[in-house]
């Protein structure tokens, strides 16, 4: 029994240097962070020996009076790896984090930084903006499709075999990797039982119009796995009865 995880590639075209933004913590209240690849999108910037020096010096500590909000462990753990200290990383979500964040900001205060990507949700900028919370956006990485997508799904269905469950751990990966599944699995599609990281991810699976068989409670691999195990235990007993 085979488990297909799509997860999304590390984009080294990163986009904007976010340095530009991070070299003045004074002009923010504060961080806020929902991707990993954000994460790695700042880590990149950092690794050019001048701005490294900068920001172990001084950026690092004037950041820290802030609250750097998250997403997520995974989001967590990279904020960490900067120097920085993750606040709401039990959120798991977007719409939980932004409702965590009203709770400990004020309206009309200096506005957050929100380092993302171009495919960002509006969930969390949209709820803050009706709290009077400032957000200020900033782009740091761009979602594609990758260049062997097809030929690499093609492989794993014809080598590998029939997948029975297959997983997606972001909209975008919903938008660029369901048209081949479809195509490769033809009328058998029924019979997989598709997984989602997240409600986010698991929001555009259903728009697009994809069963979803479980959602992990928290976006950790033992959450995730338990969800995906009672789903294929439940279709295994449906099976034998």
């Amino acid at each position: 029994m085979k488990v297909l995880l799509l997860k999304d590639p590390k984009d080294k075209d990163s986009g904007p240097d976010p340095y530009i933004k991070l070299s003045h913590p004074e002009c923010y209240g504060g961080l806020v962070f929902t991707s990993p690849r954000a994460l790695e999108a700042i880590k990149l910037c950092l690794k050019e020996n001048s701005k490294n020096e900068a920001w172990s010096e001084s950026l690092k500590q004037r950041w820290n009076t802030k609250p750097a909000y998250v997403v997520g462990k995974a989001t967590a753990s990279l904020v960490e790896e900067i120097g920085l200290i993750p606040q709401g990383e039990k959120s798991g979500n977007a719409e939980k984090l932004a409702e965590y964040i009203c709770s400990r900001e004020k309206p009309n205060s200096s506005a957050l930084l929100f380092p993302c990507g171009a495919l960002k949700r509006e969930v969390l900028p949209t709820v803050l903006r009706g709290k009077g919370i400032p957000l200020e956006s900033l782009t740091v990485y761009q979602t594609t499709q990758h260049t062997d997508l097809q030929e690499s799904l093609s492989s794993y269905f014809s080598q590998q075999g029939f997948p029975a469950s297959i997983v997606f751990f972001s909209p975008s990966g919903v938008k660029f990797c369901l048209q081949h599944i479809q195509k490769l699995s033809g009328d058998l599609i029924n019979r997989i039982k598709f997984a989602a990281i997240g409600p986010t991810t698991a929001e555009a699976m259903e728009a697009a119009g994809i069963p979803v068989s479980c959602t992990a409670e928290s976006p950790t691999p033992q959450d995730l796995a338990a969800g995906i195990q009672k789903a294929l235990h439940l279709q295994n007993c449906s099976l034998a009865k």
